[in-house]
């Protein structure tokens, strides 16, 4: 009697394991997907933070968004801002209300499409949150 596998049984084996990869790769899309939520949560309550210094010594917003930021005097973040990690290397997006009161900072999100527009003069976000992630100074503070 011979010792071994025959091919039916290293099919079977193969089989098993392929079937198990097709469940697990989609949990790892989506826990790549909820560590980029986090980590873009945290971006940009430091970019809010760097925001409001640059208000506090400029006593008005950055208008180019993050250029003003990243050659501020004082320093206020590194030489170089964290970009939007669903849009591979891009920055986050930035506006401001048409009467310059309001801010918002935003990633496209996981769906990698902006619906958020902008914000409007009573602080309120133009478009629509969608899977956006945003953080503001007007009446929706944060958001996605």
């Amino acid at each position: 009697m011979k010792k071994g596998f025959t091919l039916i049984e290293l099919l079977i084996v193969i089989a098993v394991i392929a079937i198990l990869i097709g469940i697990a790769l989609p949990r790892f899309k989506g826990m790549k997907d909820e560590g980029n939520i986090a980590k873009t949560k945290g971006e940009l309550r430091t970019l809010q933070t760097a925001v409001e210094s640059y208000y506090i010594h400029n006593d008005a917003y950055p208008t180019t968004f993050p250029d003003d930021l990243e050659g501020a005097t004082p320093q206020i973040i590194d030489d170089t801002a964290p970009t939007d990690p669903f849009t591979a290397s891009s920055d986050y997006n930035y506006a401001q209300s048409p009467d310059k009161n309001y801010y918002i900072i935003w990633s496209t999100g996981p769906g990698a499409t902006s619906t958020v527009t902008g914000i409007d003069n009573n602080g309120d976000l133009t478009g629509s949150a969608g899977d956006d992630i945003y953080i503001s100074n007007g009446s929706s503070r944060i958001g996605g």
